[in-house]
């Protein structure tokens, strides 16, 4: 990377980011990420739908919020006393709600390059172990038997998930002005008080 590109200084990514950059590294995920590309290659007026077209921005962001919510309060409702059919519940609720942010992040996909594919597969991979420990969680629950340490690592898994999700449209620009044009706008609304700083600092 280099530190002066664009013509500002950039000072050596945190130990995080750097984590996450090694994701958009893997060559060894070529083959499976281009496969599902292939395979969700296509357009239609129904795919640039689940793309966002209409609102003009990813839906897939939106959608997320819903099982990531209702896991994320499962968990504080089993740290409860009497919480446990209400976690079981709000779990419940984020598996009926996984698919449909399934379905938004695939549609996106197809339209990622080479490193954002690779990252998208991880993600892509870190929220289908998450929903799978949060449904052996719920089955569990169901038969009384705990769960509580299933959810757990579920939990921690759509944190991983998450925080790719994140470095895949903040840091890779996924999805970033798709539909979005600039050329009518003013490169002071764009930069502004100071034009000849980055716009987005790091």
């Amino acid at each position: 990377m280099d530190p002066t590109r664009d013509g500002h200084g950039r000072s050596k990514p945190a130990w995080g980011h750097r984590v996450l950059q090694k994701a958009e590294d893997a060559e060894a995920l070529d083959g499976p990420a281009t496969g599902l590309g292939r395979v969700l290659n296509g357009e239609s007026g129904v795919t640039r739908q689940l793309r966002g077209h209409a609102l003009g921005h990813p839906l897939h962001p939106i959608a997320v919020t819903v099982p990531i919510g209702a896991w994320l309060c499962s968990a504080v409702f089993d740290l409860l006393p009497d919480g446990r059919d209400t976690a079981r519940r709000l779990i419940a609720t984020g598996l009926l709600a996984a698919p449909a942010a399934v379905v938004l992040g695939l549609a996106d996909y197809a339209n990622l390059d080479v490193r954002q594919r690779r990252v998208g597969l991880i993600h892509a991979a870190a929220n289908a172990t998450a929903t799978a420990l949060f449904g052996a969680s719920y089955l569990a629950r169901r038969n009384g038997r705990g769960g509580r340490l299933l959810a757990a690592l579920g939990l921690a898994a759509t944190g991983a998930g998450g925080a790719l999700g994140g470095h895949l449209a903040y840091a890779q620009g996924a999805g970033v002005f798709r539909w979005q044009t600039l050329d009518d706008l003013a490169p002071a609304e764009l930069a502004g008080e100071h034009p000849a700083a980055p716009r987005n600092p790091a």
